[in-house]
């Protein structure tokens, strides 16, 4: 037995089922239940650009399901091809998350879907000219009588809407949930790189849960990173630096990685973990310890990370409301 791999390839253990398995039903707001014709409504105001100030930009064209829900760049970019200054975070299982942004400066994805649209170097959209431009489309009108009787197209029914869509994007079972379940087997490689993930190399102490995330905020240590994060929204020392830590579902479709895209690929990543982090802002988490792993220990890691990437979600592009 290696690290507790003969276990593993024996099966899940009941701590592994109890710590990791899907949850029965995806999280929603009482006040926002999910149903059809609202996840319909804010497909189509995802996909919909005339939603931004120069009417080609949508939240899909950051947020590209063919590219996990994200946009495949270092960072984003925005109105008048501005490049921002972090990367488009996936919006795949957000939600499961406490906070939304890197930064976590919503709490929920209601909070969240406004901020994008209004931002100025992102979609630089007005939400007076964006209502009564939705307002002057007679389906659009329709979709939202249906979807909130008797609520009109205003920003909350705009934010409650696309909330119910990001709330339907999420992750399909993964190699390692058909583990987890029984119902198939992993590769021995992967089975390792479980047991490393979860020992020595400690990655479950952020990436914890179903959602592989602990929704906290961690100084991970990225060389040169001057951006402040969380410090931002919540001024206390130890959040300088620090973001927050993303799934890890479907994350071998999502690269570049961290916050500033600076890593092209997983085994990059696992390279930085493994050397504990370059000290920033005075406050390293304290999780960051140089790991010491093998050449086989990391090729290990990286099988286990791509084994928590399933089938794509399936999703028809809408046909947007026209006048």
């Amino acid at each position: 037995m290696v690290g507790g791999v003969t276990q593993a390839a024996s099966g899940p253990s009941e701590d592994d089922v109890k710590t990791f398995l899907r949850p029965m039903e995806v999280p929603q707001p009482a006040d926002n239940l999910s149903t059809s014709e609202r996840v319909e409504l804010g497909k189509a105001l995802f996909f919909d650009p005339r939603l931004s100030g120069s009417g080609w930009i949508s939240c899909a064209t950051c947020h590209n399901p063919v590219l996990g829900w994200s946009d495949g760049l270092p960072t984003a970019i925005g109105h008048g091809m501005k490049v921002l200054g972090r990367s488009t975070p996936t919006i795949l299982n957000g939600a499961y998350q406490k906070f939304q942004f890197w930064d976590g400066r919503a709490a929920t994805l209601e909070q969240q879907a406004l901020g994008p649209i209004q931002a100025e170097p992102e979609m630089a959209g007005n939400m007076g000219n964006v209502i009564r431009d939705l307002s002057a489309i007679p389906k659009y009108k329709q979709m939202f009588e249906v979807a909130y009787p008797g609520k009109g197209i205003n920003n909350d029914t705009i934010a409650k809407a696309i909330a119910a869509f990001e709330r339907s994007v999420v992750s399909t079972d993964s190699p390692f949930d058909l583990w987890l379940k029984g119902q198939n087997t992993m590769a021995e490689a992967a089975l390792r790189g479980f047991e490393i993930f979860k020992g020595k190399a400690n990655c479950a102490a952020c990436h914890s849960g179903y959602n592989f995330s602990d929704s906290g905020f961690h100084n991970i240590g990225l060389p040169d990173n001057t951006d402040e994060g969380r410090f931002k929204i919540k001024a206390i020392k130890v959040m300088k630096g620090s973001f927050k830590t993303p799934t890890l579902r479907d994350v071998a479709l999502t690269a570049p990685y961290m916050h500033n895209g600076q890593y092209k690929s997983l085994e990059e990543v696992v390279d930085h973990y493994n050397s504990g982090g370059t000290p920033t802002f005075d406050n390293l988490d304290p999780n960051m310890k140089k790991l010491n792993l093998s050449k086989q220990e990391k090729k290990d890691l990286v099988e286990f990370l791509k084994s928590l990437t399933g089938a794509p979600l399936a999703i028809t592009y809408p046909q947007l409301p026209v006048k």
